[in-house]
């Protein structure tokens, strides 16, 4: 069984970083690909980012493209989510989720959430 654990989140001021990171662990084999996902309270959940597994191409979000960087280290079992020049619309409570699917939909398998507060 595959396990999610999202890490990172913190309270920054606006323009400022952080990185997130979802630590994978258990049977990667049915899975091709790593999203990133955030949700605010009112608002439909969006997808940040995804990575695939196997040869790392990567999507992005049109409202995060250019300032977040996804990536992944398979020798340590991590996916991880750069953000740079943050704004108040990026707080939300982030995940990260696991897909079967190569081209990063149908996501099945969620870790809980690690919190991000961009302050003005």
């Amino acid at each position: 069984q595959l396990q999610l654990v999202a890490s990172g989140g913190a309270l920054v001021h606006l323009g400022g970083s952080l990185r997130l990171s979802c630590a994978v662990s258990g049977d990667t084999s049915e899975y091709a690909a790593i999203g990133w996902f955030r949700r605010v309270p009112g608002k439909e959940r969006e997808g940040v980012s995804c990575i695939t597994i196997s040869d790392g191409v990567t999507y992005y979000a049109n409202s995060v493209k250019g300032r977040f960087t996804i990536s992944r280290d398979s020798a340590k079992g991590t996916v991880s989510l750069q953000m740079d020049n943050l704004t108040p619309s990026d707080t939300a409570s982030y995940h990260c989720a696991a897909s079967i699917d190569y081209k990063c939909s149908g996501f099945d398998t969620w870790g809980q959430g690690t919190q991000v507060i961009v302050s003005s």
